[in-house]
């Protein structure tokens, strides 16, 4: 069963009842469905999410590649009904291992990454950009593979301010884990 229009908010409960292949995300109780990424998409997630995980060998944080439902703003005691907004980030760290279970992550990641698309790329600028802040994403990475730049988004004080951003030849400084870089030039293919 997919969606179906119906008066009241989606829940988590509706998401995880809904089978077939499509992937839907949940903002504020409203389903919006995943197309399947591109294969520079994809190339671009492995290549960012192996420099992280071989960083993070033996660490206590953890890279988790989509899919991977990310409830933002779920408490302790929430039931799947009670929750309503559920992304799937390319790329999430998570630090703290008491948010993690076996269908994702309860509460904010410290680090995620989206890889934009032509379908995805108005969310992660404004809808996700906006819901990552508000739950309090310590940094948040907007790869756009057409351009070949990277934003960073770092939170200062509950909000994010200016990006800074990186080219292909640059190594990228991760804040929320100490001395780790990225080198953006094995991480946008040769196109």
């Amino acid at each position: 069963m997919a969606p179906l229009p119906q008066e009241k908010p989606y829940s988590y409960t509706d998401l995880l009842n809904w089978d077939g292949n499509t992937r839907y995300e949940l903002y504020d109780g409203v389903p919006v469905a995943l197309a399947s990424p591109s294969s520079v998409h994809q190339e671009i997630c492995m290549a960012l999410s192996a420099q992280i995980y071989n960083y993070l060998v033996g660490k206590r944080c953890k890279v988790y590649p989509a899919p991977f439902d990310v409830r933002l703003f779920e408490e302790k005691d929430d039931t799947p009904d009670e929750v309503s907004v559920v992304v799937q980030p390319d790329i999430s760290v998570v630090c703290d291992s008491s948010k993690i279970d076996s269908r994702g992550c309860k509460g904010a990641p410290d680090m995620v990454v989206e890889v934009t698309s032509p379908s995805t790329a108005r969310a992660d600028r404004l809808t996700k950009f906006n819901l990552y802040q508000r739950a309090g994403v310590r940094e948040y990475w907007i790869v756009d593979p057409v351009s070949r730049i990277v934003s960073v988004y770092e939170l200062e004080e509950g909000a994010y301010h200016a990006a800074v951003t990186y080219g292909v030849g640059s190594s990228v400084p991760v804040g929320v884990l100490d001395n780790c870089t990225i080198d953006l030039s094995t991480v946008f293919p040769n196109t």
